[in-house]
Formats: C-alpha cells, structure tokens, sequence
C-alpha cells in the first residue's frame, strides 16, 4: 500500500467530518451518522496502514 491509499483513506475521513459538520448544521441526524460511519472508517483503514508499516523492513 502506497502514498495513494493513505491519501485515499485521510480524504475519507475528512469527508466524514464534513458530512458530519453539515449534519450537525441542519440538524440531519442521517448525515450526522454517515459522517460518523465515513469518519471511523477512513481511520480504521488509516490505523492499518500504520500497522502494515510498522511491520514492514526498514530496507525501503
């Protein structure tokens, strides 16, 4: 995994904590759980990136 799935995965995220933050603006309790949801799945992939990371040689 690449510099383009982490940038893929922190874009996901950060349309969450908008879709979130437009939700909470108009009082749209769907948008504010599809934010929510978009918002921990960018950081759950994002948290595996990190591990798989972790874990790789250092011979890059």
């Amino acid at each position: 995994m690449g510099a383009d799935d982490k940038l893929s995965n922190k874009a996901e995220e950060m349309k969450g904590r908008a879709k979130e933050a437009l939700g909470d603006a108009t009082d749209n309790e769907q948008w504010q759980a599809e934010g929510k949801a978009e918002r921990a799945k960018g950081a759950l992939k994002e948290a595996g990136e990190k591990v798989k990371d972790a874990f790789r040689p250092n011979d890059r």
